[in-house]
């Protein structure tokens, strides 16, 4: 680790954690790492300031913050959470010179490049690249978005999506189904409502609803019983969660046409990855009429690393601090 790179505070917000840790350069000093719960929280930037309490010697000269939400003009508003702040309220809490905001999934995307073998794991093999080739993050947790990254001599360019929040598309009377009881008793049927943890839980509600015996249980539970066997409504959640994130991903591909690959993250894609598959995942994601055969060409990888984002600002704010000023 080059000692004299500079020092910079990085931040994953997600609906549920928040991680903060301290970078030198793009290497994350892996012992400052600390989880923070939101729940409960005012907001964002007290955490920093406690965070930089606990660590009185840390100066940092840059803070960039990758958060679960739309991120415009350097001003965060949290998708599941009520926090907003600004580059000014992380300037005064951070005393960094060089301020940088991202949506998480634009820092996942600036961690690729750096992202060593161990922390991938191939799920479906495509065809062979050039370095230069576009790329896709797909994130499934407490809520759902992707980042397409392209590579560039002027470098990677990362730029904010918000792929959650468009209508879930309907291939089956049984989605169709499903999308108008999340209509009926959620609101708009996104395709959050569906691939995201809650998701989970609402289309286990929905089956347990057409089976005359409505019940909401917690994705952990329903994961629980598809890994114990006993409950056929849990596995065929597993099965209805999996195909539609087949479709997803595949009408993705022709849209972003991401020959360098799909890379899934988020704790909701990491506990459904073995089930892929059993359930339909390929057949799903190959369903596209003729250009079923087309979308062969992009291989799926799980990013294992659970720290990537924190990687990615790190990598995103040293770019900053080199450019001249």
């Amino acid at each position: 680790m080059d000692q004299t790179a500079p020092l910079s505070i990085v931040a994953d917000i997600g609906g549920t954690n928040t991680r903060i840790a301290l970078a030198r350069g793009t290497e994350i000093l892996h012992d400052t790492i600390t989880r923070f719960k939101n729940a409960g929280e005012p907001n964002f930037p007290p955490l920093l300031e406690r965070f930089l309490a606990a660590h009185p010697d840390a100066k940092p000269e840059a803070c960039c913050v990758a958060a679960a939400g739309p991120v415009r003009d350097g001003r965060v508003e949290m998708t599941n959470l009520s926090w907003v702040f600004d580059k000014d309220d992380l300037a005064k809490a951070t005393g960094a010179n060089v301020i940088a905001t991202l949506n998480d999934m634009q820092a996942q995307g600036h961690a690729l490049p750096f992202l060593k073998d161990e922390a991938k794991t191939c799920l479906r093999k495509g065809h062979e690249a050039s370095p230069q080739a576009a790329m896709l993050i797909v994130g499934i947790g407490t809520g759902m978005n992707i980042a397409p990254v392209y590579h560039s001599a002027a470098g990677t360019l990362v730029p904010p999506a918000e792929a959650g929040h468009p209508l879930l598309a309907v291939r089956s009377p049984e989605n169709l189904r499903l999308s108008q009881y999340i209509e009926a008793n959620y609101g708009f049927p996104s395709v959050e409502e569906v691939m995201s943890g809650r998701g989970v839980s609402r289309v286990y509600e929905w089956l347990s609803s057409e089976a005359g015996n409505k019940q909401i249980l917690d994705p952990a539970e329903i994961m629980k019983r598809v890994e114990d066997g006993w409950d056929p409504l849990a596995t065929e959640t597993a099965r209805h969660f999996v195909q539609i994130m087949g479709s997803v991903c595949g009408n993705l591909a022709l849209t972003l046409l991401p020959f360098g690959g799909i890379y899934l993250i988020g704790g909701v894609a990491r506990a459904f990855a073995p089930l892929l598959g059993s359930m339909g995942f390929e057949e799903s994601f190959r369903d596209l009429g003729r250009f079923g055969d087309f979308v062969d060409q992009f291989g799926i990888w799980m990013v294992e690393d659970d720290y990537a984002a924190l990687t990615g600002c790190a990598s995103h704010v040293q770019d900053l601090l080199q450019r001249p000023h």
